[in-house]
């Protein structure tokens, strides 16, 4: 089994990225860095530039006209269905007779260059009816305008807890949306074959979707259509479903035109045209007693979901699962609205509505510690889920709960109390500047809550030679997932890991795959090439006992060689024996995730296999003039099983919090009242940068961490929940603005906390009570 140990082998190592001197040189392949053929057109997408309205004509003889241009096709021209949305059948490749959202494709631009393309792309002339366009929650809530219905999650009495608790508050909190901005754009070719077939370079975390769904509007097999995905510049959920309509709109054109077709959307339009973060809002009324231990609670979600479905209900499910993080609630109930409006459909991103979901709670964490005056810490820490305290609000049992225990380590580690008790004195010796500082867990479920999706498949070739070849049904995005599995296969065989090559993932290969997606990659692919390693190692076994003697039991696979009868065989001498022996030295291998089932309707199940870990303490400074903020000092610690790749994993927490720090502080989407995305640069949209790295950041993997499941190896998933790490620095900026006006409660502190929205904050806390 893989969580059987094994002499120290290629698992547990911190090897680097299998491509990190590829990346640093430049010569890592992309999408885009694929040599271009003969007879290659460039594709541009010409865009709806209003809002919602009634589409009435489209007149494309200028863009057929314009120098460079081959094709010109629209919804007319597609000879399958008009449909590329990855489950409701409602995202139109082009738009026929409604505008949803300003930015949707009309039509595809096929020219000789890439400017060609660009330049015709812009020259369509649109006619067009203007709609009322619903753009903010507040709009769809009015109207009355979902994608679903209301969704409700209950565990207990929540109105009776409420009644009887001692203490009862309400409040209020918002969330702004964010973009994915991967260094890479949606990037895509696609090149016609014999009778018809298609093979597509997409950047997509989900190729067999892409793979799907270009079958459907070609209005072919899926055996037809071959999609490939070497790696991509970062995705982070933003090529989950959105890297389909340019991969579809590539292999439309190479079918009509026979010839290869290529688009690599310019960064604005990639903005403009593809989803975000959802935007949510939140409602809570909370009752609690003298300790800040809640007795009931009422949690009110409503996100902003666009103009069609993508992956709404799955993202709003999860921040209903997420909506506990760690605490207890003895009676609860969870609402859940989710919001239709004129604006490009929101999407996955990393974390995938947990984000949002832990936020509510944990603002409510902050708001029952202001209103008793404890230590938020202390507050927290009596919430905490614990044995006969340890059913979730969907009614799964938690039994893995470390959290109490990661949560005493980093006090102690980081001698919470004295860094409390120092930012006290500093606020009090301050006028100007103030600082904040809270320390927040991360309890993240890790599984695909579609249960059907926790799935994977792997094929490994053994070569004669010794050399292995790997495939399986994940993608690399930058997250080290093909080196983790790689580590994995080449400690099957007790053979260094340069042994194993990787290669690009293949829906011919592997077919039928789960999106890399859920922070799952490592756990369905690892262990499904695991199993098909293991398969191998079993034939090779028995050859060798039959060959040198013993059982195929007692044959041992070390460093040095293959043990069997007393006989010490280098691996590579087996496997060309093997051969000539007509041993099968290939396998596919396949693995289910176990345990898990899930009723969507009644919000009940076990959609987990397990939860991650981690908590973080997070120490910031405001200044109170200009609203202006910095991150002084973080650290980390968090849980990620026994790591497979400790230098992977540990660059995961840091990337995963740097970034959800960006959500929470600097990155704001700004829309007009036509659903228009005015922050679509990077002149006007702020991510992180190096400056913004804490001097202090300190981040450690918990080293008593082991899966009690028996997942690869005993490992945790680690891609999403260290973005949650950073809820930890909200929650002290909160702190920080509560400092400028002592005893007048919790400030009014949205997401993102710009400098405007401190200013604010701060103005309303100092406001209150005159």
């Amino acid at each position: 089994m893989a969580d059987v140990d094994r002499p120290a082998g290629a698992v547990h190592q911190p090897l680097r990225h299998d491509s990190a001197e590829a990346h640093v040189a430049g010569r890592a392949h992309y999408v885009d860095d694929v040599p271009e053929s003969p007879g290659l057109l460039h594709l541009a997408f010409g865009l709806a530039t209003d809002g919602h309205a009634k589409l009435l004509s489209l007149d494309l003889a200028a863009v057929r006209a314009a120098p460079g241009v081959v094709a010109v096709l629209t919804a007319a021209d597609i000879p399958g269905l008009n449909d590329v949305s990855p489950v409701a059948g409602d995202d139109p490749l082009f738009a026929e007779d409604e505008i949803l959202y300003p930015g949707q494709p009309l039509f595809v631009v096929a020219a000789t260059g890439v400017a060609a393309a660009r330049r015709a792309a812009r020259l369509g002339k649109v006619e067009t009816a203007p709609l009322p366009a619903l753009v903010t929650i507040a709009q769809a809530r009015a109207a009355g305008s979902v994608i679903e219905d209301t969704q409700r999650m209950a565990r207990g009495d929540a109105d009776a807890a409420l009644a009887a608790a001692p203490h009862r508050l309400s409040g209020r909190l918002e969330m702004g949306g964010q973009e994915h901005f991967y260094l890479e754009g949606q990037a895509a070719l696609a090149t016609p074959g014999e009778g018809g077939q298609v093979h597509i370079l997409s950047s997509t975390q989900h190729p067999s979707e892409v793979q799907h769904l270009a079958a459907k509007v070609l209005g072919l097999s899926h055996a037809d259509v071959t999609v490939e995905v070497r790696r991509m510049g970062g995705a982070f959920g933003g090529k989950e479903t959105q890297a389909a309509a340019c991969a579809v709109a590539c292999a439309l054109v190479a079918a009509k035109t026979g010839r290869p077709a290529k688009i690599r959307l310019d960064r604005d339009d990639d903005m403009v045209l593809t989803g975000k973060r959802h935007e949510f809002e939140v409602a809570y009324d909370v009752g609690f007693d003298d300790q800040g231990r809640i007795e009931g609670i009422r949690i009110a979600l409503a996100s902003r979901c666009g103009a069609t479905a993508d992956l709404s209900p799955a993202i709003n499910d999860r921040a209903m699962f997420h909506a506990d993080n760690c605490y207890w609630l003895p009676a609860v109930e969870i609402v859940s609205h989710r919001l239709k409006t004129h604006t490009v459909s929101n999407t996955a991103f990393r974390g995938f509505g947990g984000p949002q979901g832990m936020m509510a709670i944990e603002r409510v964490m902050d708001a029952v510690a202001v209103a008793r005056g404890l230590d938020p810490l202390a507050v927290r820490r009596a919430n905490l889920y614990a044995p006969g305290r340890d059913i979730t609000p969907y009614h799964m049992t938690v039994t893995d709960n470390v959290a109490p225990e990661l949560i005493a380590e980093l006090a102690a580690r980081t001698d919470y109390a004295a860094r409390r008790a120092a930012v006290e004195a500093f606020n009090a010796g301050h006028k100007v500047l103030k600082k904040g500082l809270a320390l927040t867990p991360v309890k993240f479920g890790i599984s695909f809550t579609t249960t059907h999706l926790n799935q994977a498949g792997a094929l490994v070739l053994v070569y004669a030679d010794g050399s292995i070849h790997l495939n399986h049904g994940g993608t690399e995005m930058g997250q080290g997932l093909m080196i983790k599995v790689a580590q994995v296969v080449a400690d099957v065989f007790a053979v260094p890991v340069e042994r194993v090559r990787i290669v690009a993932t293949r829906t011919d290969k592997v077919p039928n795959t789960s999106a890399t997606a859920a922070s799952s990659g490592a756990d369905l692919n690892g262990m499904a090439a695991f199993n098909a390693a293991e398969t191998i190692r079993t034939r090779l076994a028995e050859f060798a006992a039959s060959k040198f003697g013993g059982t195929p039991e007692a044959v041992r696979f070390t460093r040095d060689g293959v043990v069997a009868g007393g006989e010490v065989t280098p691996f590579d001498t087996l496997c060309r024996l093997a051969h000539l022996g007509r041993v099968s030295l290939s396998a596919t291998g396949f693995y289910a995730t176990p345990h898990i089932a899930y009723d969507r309707k009644t919000h009940r199940g076990r959609p987990f296999l397990y939860f991650a870990y981690g908590a973080a303490l997070s120490e910031v400074v405001i200044d109170t003039l200009t609203g202006e903020h910095k991150v002084l000092a973080v650290d980390i610690l968090h849980d990620v099983g026994r790591s497979l790749n400790p230098a992977i994993d540990l660059g995961q927490v840091e990337g995963g919090f740097v970034q959800g720090m960006g959500w929470l502080t600097t990155e704001e989407l700004v829309y007009d009242a036509r659903g228009r995305l005015l922050t679509h640069a990077p002149s006007t949209y702020k991510i992180p940068t190096a400056g913004d790295r804490p001097r202090h950041m300190d981040i450690r993997l918990w080293d008593r961490g082991r899966n009690t499941e028996p997942t690869i190896h005993r490992s945790k998933a680690v891609g999403e929940p260290p973005f949650m790490l950073a809820i930890s620095v909200f929650s002290a900026l909160t702190q920080a603005v509560a400092a400028t006006a002592p005893g007048r409660g919790l400030p009014d502190l949205d997401a993102p906390a710009t400098p405007e929205r401190i200013l604010a904050a701060i103005a309303g806390l100092k406001a209150l009570h005159g």
